[in-house]
């Protein structure tokens, strides 16, 4: 990809669809029957996992299918992957070698080894024998060949690396930090490929029951049209504007990403028309690039779908879906708003021509946007007052729901089908007619109903995330086979079986494009159980945590800093989903552990948004930034360059998770609505004046001590706390010997923070962590115990005594000695003080009005001023 690059030239369409399809659905596509063969297979995949979501899996499959279904899902993705992806660049693109067939039936056989053979393991409690370790260590060779050639190099030989790790750990060749006593092989194939530790752990569960279902979702909702209608009403809406296609590209690409798992597809299926546009509006190739490679990657961070991490959360943090996505939109949302003031600031700055002749009020246009996004948010909300009256009225009304949601389809599309379809426009054409919302938005209304649905099942009937895609996913069916038959029913034309066999087709391919979008993703949370395995039968993890507080010394940002740059390291090469379950795998518990060490103790959400914001940083950090050289393929640019540049646009990303760790209002955590949203408020104004301080230009060019007004004006809105709790302490401190007093007195609600001090039980030396003691609803004089914290006074100190099985800390104690020479202590107990609001510091904030006054004041006498339109 780099060759390509580097001299300047720009793919072909040709060429850029083979650098998508290569890297996301494999670049084989064999003809014949061969072809035919493998379209059967992707369809009967995609139609397994339908089915095995569907409401009426157990009558559909049998029990021993749906308990096996992760081996089933596997076998699939190894077959397809040997299939789809040739073993090298130089292999045939246009037939299957015999070498292929046999690594990809062998393949397929070993994944279903367990289901095979399931009596035979079950009986053998999960313990590999003689034969059943070969066959696990040969399926998982296949394995990271099929890997290497979906995914790239990078996740099979980390993967490699953590699998010698387990059989050499122990060699005097490890250093001493990182030894282990290792494992034989069979313990080691058990644990991998037997057991559901491994491969076929929580990761691969998650792909199979969750997974699947959204990648087809937007498989399907983008072979229907939805795609290009979602860029040609970004166009419609931001094009006229001052930096309109960069802008364009920014909602654009945030709205394909909802629906798309990979950024490298996303920054080549909106960038190959938003990338030109803005080179001809003044933006060089690696801007143009790093505009398109910094919204493609934030679509990863977007929920519902977070290239399916969220699904992944959801496991990994023991919270709901409603919750995961709850939580992580608000950084998100607001870090699109910031993007979109970067590229109109890059505008602005560099005097920046408009596309077309119509004169667009700004203001109106992000009025406008904001209350159509209000507007279907509260159709999302309100849809289900009518649904909840039907469902009282008529107990049995499934079939009526289904018949009025198909009735609103059909309106919508009666409406869709008096204006022409809508086809892609030419970016390189001499005149560019941006079209015109209000003449095109009825074209693909009817593309916002399968949304609905999936929101609705997802939020307000809070249904499993399988469930709700699997309903959006029938409706997309739905659509799929109709839209073309009734569109020409209702335009009077006389072609009712040729749109009818073209709906097949479309639905047909949809299937196929979502089995093989799905290959990369299977093998990747596969691959990465090995990586999770190796975690648990090691305790790795902990190594981990002793190597990042080693080079931080204890410092708690340094320490943050440190394990944001492991996982941008960790993240490098790798696709989200795997990119996520290594991050959270290896650096998610070391920020727990030495938090709690330098008394941080923020929610488990928190850690891992904050994990997973650096992982995915590598896809646009040089030298490896895989959606960088996808976006100067595009462009012609230079690959590292825009790397570096959508970096620098993306430091907003980099930002914000240091900001959420110690403000949780942040990601909603606690929050009331009234406080939710002024927290929005608050964050979206703290974001544009943190850009406005990075960029270097506000209302006009700042001076230096502007841009570090701005960012402290920024760091005051996101950390209202920081200061607050300098001019007020935010804790009091309790003398530990009335500790025990205090949790009994205590109301509901009350919190204590605990510094507990004593030997660790490997290696004898004083640590420290922080408890954080809630009350509940325990009875007042049974606290202490339900708690399994026993105390004893000996002299001045308060002794622990080791908690009880079951009891609530008894894991965070296993750390500790409780029987060595030392003691187990209570050393500092804190409870909340009274604080004044810490919205009171936002009101030194109102610095930012005196830097418009003096920007005002020189706007027109060093550049051009920013007019009424942008």
């Amino acid at each position: 990809m780099t060759d390509k690059t580097s001299g300047g030239r720009a793919l072909t369409e040709e060429e850029l669809q083979d650098l998508v399809s290569s890297s996301d659905a494999g670049a084989r596509n064999p003809a014949g029957s061969v072809g035919t063969f493998l379209a059967i297979v992707a369809i009967v995949w995609s139609l397994f996992q339908v089915m095995l979501a569907s409401p009426l899996s157990n009558q559909l499959l049998p029990g021993s299918v749906i308990n096996n279904s992760r081996q089933i899902h596997l076998a699939f993705a190894i077959f397809l992957a040997f299939m789809a992806y040739p073993m090298l660049k130089s292999s045939p693109r246009h037939y299957i070698p015999i070498h292929d067939w046999i690594l990809a039936l062998a393949g397929t056989f070993i994944a279903l080894y367990g289901y095979i053979f399931y009596d035979k393991i079950v009986n053998s409690g999960g313990l590999a024998d003689d034969t059943d370790k070969w066959f696990a260590l040969v399926g998982l060779i296949i394995l990271f060949e099929g890997a290497r050639r979906a995914l790239g190099p990078a996740m099979a030989i980390i993967a490699t690396i953590f699998l010698l790790y387990v059989f050499f750990g122990s060699s005097q060749a490890v250093p001493d930090v990182i030894r282990w006593k290792g494992a034989s092989l069979q313990k080691a194939m058990s644990h991998m490929w037997i057991t559901s530790e491994g491969v076929f752990g929580i990761a691969l569960g998650v792909s199979t029951k969750f997974v699947f279902l959204f990648v087809l979702f937007g498989a399907l909702l983008d072979k229907a049209g939805a795609g290009n209608y979602f860029i040609k009403m970004a166009f419609g809406a931001l094009g006229h504007l001052r930096g309109g296609p960069a802008k364009a590209a920014v909602v654009g690409s945030a709205a394909t990403g909802l629906i798309s798992g990979s950024s490298i597809a996303n920054v080549v299926t909106t960038g190959t028309f938003t990338i030109p546009l803005m080179k001809r509006v003044g933006f060089s190739s690696e801007k143009g690039g790093a505009v398109e490679v910094a919204s493609s990657v934030n679509g990863q961070i977007m929920p519902p779908v977070m290239g399916a991490a969220a699904f992944l959360m959801v496991e990994y943090v023991g919270i709901s879906y409603v919750e995961v996505i709850t939580h992580a939109f608000l950084p998100a949302a607001i870090s699109y708003i910031a993007l979109v003031y970067i590229v109109h600031l890059e505008a602005v700055k560099n005097n920046m021509p408009t596309l077309g002749n119509r004169v667009v009020s700004m203001g109106k246009t992000i009025g406008g946007m904001a209350a159509f996004f209000v507007g279907f948010a509260l159709l999302c909300y309100g849809v289900q007052y009518p649904v909840r009256w039907i469902t009282s009225a008529l107990p049995n009304s499934g079939l009526l729901l289904s018949g009025l949601v198909f009735l609103a389809y059909a309106i919508l599309l009666f409406f869709a089908a008096k204006v022409p379809d809508l086809e892609p426009d030419d970016p390189n054409a001499e005149e560019i007619e941006l079209p015109v919302v209000g003449e095109i938005y009825k074209a693909g209304l009817y593309f916002l109903l399968p949304i609905i649905v999936l929101v609705y099942f997802l939020m307000i009937e809070q249904k499993s995330p399988g469930l709700s895609a699997f309903w959006a996913t029938i409706l997309l069916f739905v659509i799929l086979l109709t839209q073309k038959p009734l569109k020409s029913i209702f335009r009077g034309e006389n072609d009712m079986a040729n749109a009818f066999r073209d709906g097949v087709v479309d639905l047909l391919q949809g299937l196929i494009d979502g089995a093989r979008n799905m290959i990369g993703i299977g093998l990747a949370t596969a691959t990465a159980g090995v990586i999770v395995g190796t975690v648990t039968l090691t305790g790795v993890g902990q190594v981990m945590a002793d190597l990042v507080e080693f080079l931080s010394g204890g410092r708690l940002v340094l320490m943050l800093i440190m394990v944001g740059l492991l996982s941008l390291i960790l993240g490098m090469g790798l696709p989200t989903t795997a990119n996520y379950i290594v991050v959270s795998s290896l650096m998610a518990g070391v920020v727990v552990e030495l938090g709690a060490q330098s008394g941080l103790i923020v929610p488990l959400i928190a850690v891992h948004l904050f994990v997973f914001y650096f992982g995915i940083m590598a896809d646009v950090t040089p030298p490896v930034g895989l959606a960088s050289f996808a976006a100067a393929a595009v462009s012609g640019g230079d690959a590292i360059r825009t790397g570096f540049i959508a970096f620098f646009y993306s430091l907003r990303t980099v930002a914000l998770p240091f900001v959420f760790i110690f403000n949780t209002d942040l990601l909603l955590i606690d929050v009331g609505w009234a406080q939710g949203i002024l927290v929005f408020i608050t964050a979206t104004i703290a974001i544009l004046v943190f850009t406005a301080g990075t960029m270097g230009y506000f209302l006009t060019r700042n001076r230096i001590y502007e841009s570090i007004v701005l960012i402290f004006i920024a760091f005051a809105l996101f950390r209202p706390d920081f200061f607050m709790n300098r001019i007020q302490p935010p804790f009091e401190d309790i003398a530990p010997q009335q500790f025990a007093e205090k949790v009994e007195e205590a109301p509901a609600g009350r919190e204590f923070r605990v510094v507990v001090s004593g030997p660790d039980f490997d290696t004898g030396e004083i640590t420290e962590t922080t408890l954080l003691v809630a009350i509940g609803d325990e009875a007042p004089g049974t606290r202490m115990d339900t708690f399994g914290l026993l105390t004893l006074e000996e002299g001045d100190q308060i002794v622990l005594e080791e908690p009880l099985f079951g009891t609530p800390y008894a894991e965070t104690f296993q750390a500790y000695d409780f029987y060595g020479d030392a003691f187990v202590t209570i050393k500092e107990v804190k409870a909340p003080a009274d604080q004044m609001p810490k919205e009171l510091i936002f009101l030194p904030a109102l610095l930012l009005g005196l830097v418009v006054l003096l920007q005002r004041g020189r706007m027109g006498k060093e550049d051009t001023p920013e007019g009424a339109t942008a």
